[in-house]
């Protein structure tokens, strides 16, 4: 990675082409969740908050020099919490994005939260401060299931927040649930469905649990003190959350997000192949077909910031055989699927099997498209693989 952070001329040429997003990367946790393999810290190892607007708006000092986007059509701010950082802290931050490449008119502006690290007061600030849309954890409703996940939160408070995310005026609010954890009932996961539902969410990810390794749920789990996850609930649960919302009116638009009339435009960029900058430690960006990512540990991070440098650790120039495969294997997830005249003499035959086999929508495959059924969906890892 240069020193100054410099992309090809062609690559920065390109900058927002198909759209540009910013990604925040806020790395504190107040406490890690036992599942939890994402690049999060808290202040027990010895890494504070204080000072990282600062080195977040640093970093976009750096960006301005290297791409100048037409305009920022989506911002999200994840973490870790990015809400355990006073909102003016990320006001500024947004600010900041704002003064130096602009947003769009109607842009999607995003801060996931822990439910316990907000309030009707704070949630004001953020509203007022520019973010409208507002994405959080819930994960179960099951005090057993949160329990086993090392979850925080009481089973009520992420529907409470949600009640309040409208008082404040948030018209866009995602629920994020988990499903497969072991010791979780089928009538567990079923009041999880029917709380978020009930929570009046616009947006609803429901997602399997995956057991990544180096974390304190892998441990339990090689020591035999839990069951792994059983892909046959795994699908079993995925049906009922497709059954469930659909019938309160949300409709699939990715395999694991459902939304009432609002996808998620953010993740939409990444899964369309659009550009996008990701800031703080261990971010990954793209823009016009390279791909980088910065330093994982937050001192790391800060150090390289402070000696003018870019904090990218490394980077990749795709080839036009990388970024074919990618934007296959990625819009095949979306309830819009891809044009078949994209896919190659062997991804034809492939989705020709796919087909056969029910993965695929008939009538879409007729009209020159490949489009995934529930089947397919509950199988997109294999007719992603067979198209490519």
């Amino acid at each position: 990675m240069p020193r100054d952070g410099v992309l090809p001329d062609e690559a920065a040429q390109r900058a927002g082409q198909a759209g540009f997003g910013v990604y925040v990367h806020v790395p504190f946790c107040a406490t890690r969740c036992g599942y939890c393999d994402f690049n999060t810290y808290t202040a027990g190892e010895g890494v504070l908050s204080a000072g990282y607007a600062e080195q977040v708006l640093d970093e976009l000092a750096l960006a301005a020099k290297v791409v100048r986007p037409p305009r920022v059509d989506t911002v999200f701010f994840g973490g870790g919490t990015p809400t355990l950082l006073p909102p003016g802290e990320l006001g500024r931050i947004l600010e900041g994005i704002d003064r130096t490449w602009g947003l769009a008119a109607g842009a999607e502006v995003t801060t996931e939260a822990n439910p316990e690290s907000v309030d009707l007061a704070a949630l004001r600030e953020l509203r007022a401060a520019g973010f409208n849309r507002l994405s959080l954890g819930m994960q179960s409703v099951a005090p057993h299931v949160l329990t086993v996940l090392d979850r925080r939160h009481t089973p009520g408070r992420p529907a409470q927040i949600a009640g309040e995310a409208r008082t404040a005026g948030f018209d866009r609010v995602s629920l994020d649930l988990i499903y497969g954890t072991p010791g979780e009932r089928p009538e567990d996961f079923a009041a999880s469905l029917r709380t978020a539902v009930d929570a009046g969410v616009d947006h609803v990810s429901a997602y399997a649990l995956i057991v990544e390794d180096g974390t304190r749920m892998a441990a339990r789990m090689r020591r035999g003190e839990l069951p792994f996850p059983d892909d046959d609930v795994a699908a079993d649960r995925y049906v009922a959350a497709d059954e469930t919302l659909t019938a309160a009116g949300f409709a699939w638009y990715e395999v694991s997000n459902w939304s009432r009339d609002s996808p998620c435009r953010h993740n939409e960029l990444y899964w369309r192949g659009g550009d996008w900058w990701g800031f703080g430690p261990g971010a990954h960006s793209h823009v016009g077909g390279v791909r980088w990512w910065n330093v994982k540990h937050p001192h790391a991070y800060a150090a390289r910031l402070a000696d003018a440098a870019s904090p990218g650790q490394a980077r990749e120039v795709l080839t036009p055989e990388e970024r074919h495969m990618e934007d296959v294997m990625l819009r095949i997830r979306l309830a819009d699927g891809l044009a078949l005249d994209a896919l190659d003499a062997a991804g034809l035959a492939g989705a020709r099997d796919c087909l056969a086999d029910g993965q695929l929508e008939a009538e879409a495959f007729a009209e020159g498209r490949a489009v995934l059924t529930l089947r397919g969906r509950l199988l997109a890892d294999h007719v992603a693989r067979a198209l490519t």
